[in-house]
């Protein structure tokens, strides 16, 4: 296309442009020229009802203004109010998220310890099962060892009575070889027998003075701590031996009150005392199921006589020889011991426990009082029983011998005290009286050494002096505070001593 052609085509296009628009103008301004070919009258009215319905459009747009600016500054509070409740909640998330934090790390810190003690707990589970496993197997090994021990010693005491039968026995074939090798002897034997009886009769005789019954407390004694439960007189003396539960034997002046000497031991309570005629020996009986026997002059034990296998609440000496000495245990045994070999030689065995017993004057003799009531005499050497009578309905508690050996003073738990003829076992009298009550199966009377007085403690504190021959109370000393245990007359006729359970101990003249 040539230049000419180009210039002649951008003019018509330039034309074309300018009519279009041209048109447009036209357009634009076509309701203002018909306004203007109106009459000006209809034009005003118009314009008015225009302006009036302008004027009401814009008190609308004003009201909706307001409505809309109260609506913003409510939205405005609620939008402040909405701003701060989140910022708190961003602060409260913030707080929440640390705690979370904190607490994911405590539980962390818990999980690790639970792991641990958790390892902890099976370990000591563990340990326990095997523990339990060891304890099983030591109970087992330990009833085993029981049963064997049960067995050992059953067999022992067994062993221990066939050693004694068979020492019995050796002894019988001994005495009847004595007898037939020196029967020309026994006349001369037997008149040595009765002659150191009757010397030591008379030895007595000669510091002898006849009882009077007491009224009067001379001394008060502290002797022992925890109570006295055992206390005599050695012979033909006016020393008193006491025992008690603090283990300890005692010596006491009783004419001035003072302790002479302590002996020591013992392991358990004294229950019983004895001592040999000679005074050389004191024998006690003891709740650690053993004898022991002293020697008085250096003060240190001798023996200590095992066997019995519960406490032994009774001993005695034999009054021909201080060889010879019985025992009685919770245990339903009475032995007979030799001090001069330091062990039993012969065991009595019987259905009932036996509380208290005493030798004999012939010294082969044995009395004991027992639970069920009864006194049973019983022969020394071969453990027979020779006589059995019912001597109270209750517990004996007591035995005691007369000096004459002819009767046997019993007391029991009935309350009662009886007098029997050794001879025959016949009751001489029962002494009694109103409130009289007994305070132990050990309490222990006695009767005085001209056979005249009965003395016994009482539960109240209480001693009672009976007159054999009147069967009446002649005297009650009142001095304890506590139940009597015990009572001891010294066979040179006076004092009489009473022992209770404060460890109290009362001398009376």
């Amino acid at each position: 296309m040539s230049k000419e052609e180009a210039a002649r085509e951008a003019i018509k296009q330039a034309l074309r442009a300018l009519r279009k628009r041209h048109l447009l103008e036209e357009a634009a301004h076509a309701p203002a020229l018909a306004a203007l070919s109106r009459p000006f009258v209809s034009q005003g009215l118009e314009w008015k009802e225009k302006a009036e319905s302008l004027e009401a459009e814009l008190q609308q747009c004003y009201k909706a203004q307001s409505r809309l600016a109260e609506q913003l500054g409510s939205e405005v509070a609620e939008t402040r109010s909405l701003k701060a409740s989140l910022q708190e909640k961003e602060q409260a998330i913030e707080s929440l998220e640390r705690e979370l934090t904190e607490t994911r790390e405590e539980c962390l810190k818990l999980r690790a310890e639970l792991d641990e003690k958790t390892r902890v707990v099976d370990l000591v589970l563990s340990e326990n099962s095997e523990i339990k496993r060891q304890l099983e197997e030591m109970t087992l090994i330990a009833k085993k060892a029981e049963a064997e021990n049960k067995t050992l010693i059953d067999r022992w005491m067994l062993q221990k009575m066939q050693d004694a039968e068979r020492l019995n026995e050796a002894n019988a074939l001994y005495e009847d070889m004595m007898e037939r090798l020196k029967a020309n002897g026994l006349e001369s034997l037997a008149r040595q027998q009765v002659d150191g009886v009757v010397r030591r009769c008379e030895e007595g005789a000669e510091y002898f003075s006849e009882s009077t019954f007491p009224s009067n407390c001379k001394n008060r004694i502290h002797a022992h701590e925890g109570g006295c439960a055992a206390i005599l007189f050695e012979c033909n003396s006016s020393r008193l031996i006491t025992g008690g539960q603090d283990r300890t034997i005692k010596m006491w002046d009783t004419n001035t009150g003072s302790l002479a000497r302590t002996l020591h031991g013992c392991l358990g309570s004294v229950l019983d005392l004895a001592v040999t005629h000679d005074n050389r020996s004191i024998i006690a009986a003891s709740s650690s199921n053993n004898l022991y026997v002293w020697d008085v002059n250096s003060g240190r034990i001798r023996h200590t006589l095992t066997g019995h296998m519960e406490k032994v609440c009774a001993v005695d000496v034999s009054k021909i020889s201080s060889r010879h000495v019985v025992s009685a245990a919770y245990d339903r045994t009475i032995k007979v011991w030799d001090l001069q070999k330091g062990y039993c030689i012969n065991t009595i065995i019987f259905p009932s426990n036996c509380n208290t017993l005493c030798f004999g004057m012939d010294g082969h003799t044995i009395c004991s009082g027992h639970v069920d009531g009864n006194l049973r005499l019983w022969d020394f050497q071969t453990g027979k029983l020779i006589h059995e009578v019912a001597a109270h309905s209750l517990s004996v508690t007591s035995i005691s011998l007369s000096r004459n050996g002819n009767m046997v003073l019993t007391s029991g738990r009935d309350n009662l005290h009886n007098l029997f003829d050794i001879r025959t076992l016949e009751v001489c009298s029962t002494l009694r009286a109103s409130g009289n009550r007994v305070a132990s199966n050990w309490s222990r009377s006695c009767i005085s050494p001209d056979d005249n007085y009965v003395a016994a403690g009482l539960a109240d504190g209480a001693v009672h002096v009976w007159s054999i021959s009147k069967g009446d109370i002649v005297s009650t000393l009142k001095e304890h505070t506590s139940s009597v245990l015990c009572c001891s007359w010294s066979s040179l006729g006076k004092p009489l001593c009473s022992a209770d359970k404060s460890g109290i101990i009362c001398t009376w003249t």
